[in-house]
């Protein structure tokens, strides 16, 4: 006789569907309703797939940190190999743990300390180009300046901002995962004449044109010895890199692909969107915003002495209202995992095959955590609190062996593209303007965020 499965308490329709109907149009609402309704573990069915949601940071650190061999990445990860081939997000196993052991130099913090500069100046570059008064799109700005930044930095190339057919590209192919990971999603890629398979094999084609001319003219750099310039570059490391130990030997031309597309999108999209939502939550608190404003001024004066890393840890305010911010907006608002074998959590067994998945917004945003959730507050961020924080209470960047990689890299950038920025310019958003959370693969503003800038003499 077959064993009966107990399920955890759930949602369930009587009508086929409907489950995923409210889940693709509030996917964060009915995430959060579902925390509330039934607690710390929750099962839910997607079609014939059986899905628990988990509430709770010890179960969350069991899934991430201490049985993360149990599982792979679900659905989302493997749709995006279709761009990213089988780069350090996607792929699994050895293969992964093999290509983080090459690439992880890279982002020491000695390294990342080395990528300041540029940081700054291309955000100095984008402030001395803005005029005052005008109404921008501030999600596109930044989305262009984190990809600049993580062009020149990471892979030693210098983006065009006046024609942003990277951005543009990576752009097309988010909105065509996001299709895909619809019910019925892979019928789409099976009729190659609809208008979204064709925008999407031209955009994979003009990023892998791309792509591949920087591999090109990295290794021409290496035959001629001519790489003291590129020295830092991510690029430059992985050509040179092999692991005789590891048994690993000189990458690919594809395998080197693979990670340079990893590095455009995941790169530069997260932190786009954690500084735009930001600038949106400062400007509707003005006297966050007049505090940082103080601290701002209190390090630096009224000069226009230039940033520096060194400064850094002064900007201890600054780099709450970053922390705060990701709490309420996390850049990836939701992880998946799949069972490859049967798995125990919480007193109940999950079957192999099953998805699991944990979401950074519904976990930032949980009362027993973080008083008053939805009010933005970046005092509460004391040292005191951190420390009776559960680990897995807050994870913007996710955790355990798949954690991102350039989490350090983020949070310097992020810092300092705040008190560059702010420093100059204050931005208020236009009330007349739609703001709506769109969760695709990450957490960006529906109709962007349109912000009136006024320069700071």
């Amino acid at each position: 006789m077959k064993n009966v499965i107990e399920f955890p308490p759930g949602p369930t329709y009587i009508l086929p569907y409907r489950l995923i109907q409210k889940f693709l149009h509030e996917p964060l609402k009915l995430l959060i309703d579902i925390s509330h309704t039934y607690g710390d573990i929750a099962h839910f069915k997607f079609g014939s797939q059986n899905v628990y949601l988990l509430n709770n940071p010890d179960y969350i650190e069991d899934v991430l940190v201490t049985n993360y061999k149990k599982f792979i990445k679900s659905r989302g990860l493997q749709v995006s190999k279709r761009l990213l081939g089988n780069g350090l997000v996607t792929s699994e196993g050895e293969y992964h743990d093999l290509q983080r052991h090459l690439i992880q130099p890279t982002f020491y913090p000695k390294r990342i300390k080395s990528y300041s500069d540029m940081m700054i100046k291309q955000a100095n570059d984008m402030c001395n180009s803005w005029h005052d008064g005008a109404i921008l799109d501030i999600h596109k700005e930044m989305t262009k300046l984190t990809l600049a930044i993580i062009c020149k930095t990471v892979l030693g190339y210098d983006i065009d901002p006046e024609h942003d057919e990277v951005g543009d590209a990576l752009l097309t192919c988010m909105k065509y995962f996001n299709r895909l990971l619809m019910p019925f999603g892979e019928l789409i890629e099976k009729i190659p004449l609809l208008p979204i398979n064709k925008g999407f094999q031209k955009a994979k084609k003009d990023l892998d044109s791309i792509v591949y001319s920087i591999i090109k003219e990295h290794r021409k750099k290496l035959d001629k010895g001519d790489d003291k310039e590129s020295h830092d570059d991510l690029l430059l490391t992985l050509l040179q890199a092999q692991d005789e130990e590891a048994g690993i030997g000189r990458m690919t031309d594809e395998q080197l692909r693979d990670e340079v597309m990893t590095i455009f999108l995941a790169g530069h999209e997260t932190t786009a969107n954690a500084l735009t939502w930001t600038y949106y939550l400062l400007s509707e608190n003005p006297l966050i915003e007049t505090r940082l404003q103080e601290e701002l001024y209190s390090t630096f004066g009224n000069s226009r002495t230039p940033i520096t890393v060194d400064d850094v840890p002064k900007l201890q305010y600054t780099e709450k209202i970053l922390t705060e911010s990701m709490r309420l907006f996390p850049p990836a608002w939701a992880l998946g995992r799949q069972a490859i074998d049967d798995y125990k959590v919480g007193g109940y067994s999950v079957p192999k095959g099953s998805i699991i998945l944990m979401s950074q917004y519904v976990m930032h945003r949980d009362p027993r955590y973080f008083p008053e959730p939805d009010r933005f507050y970046p005092d509460r961020w004391t040292e005191e609190f951190k420390k009776q924080l559960p680990r897995f209470s807050y994870f913007p960047f996710g955790g355990g062996i798949r954690g991102c990689i350039g989490e350090p890299f983020a949070w310097l950038e992020g810092i300092l593209l705040i008190a560059t920025i702010c420093r100059q310019w204050r931005l208020k958003h236009v009330p007349s303007h739609k703001v709506e959370l769109k969760p695709l693969i990450t957490l960006r503003p529906k109709y962007g965020m349109h912000m009136k800038i006024s320069k700071i003499y």
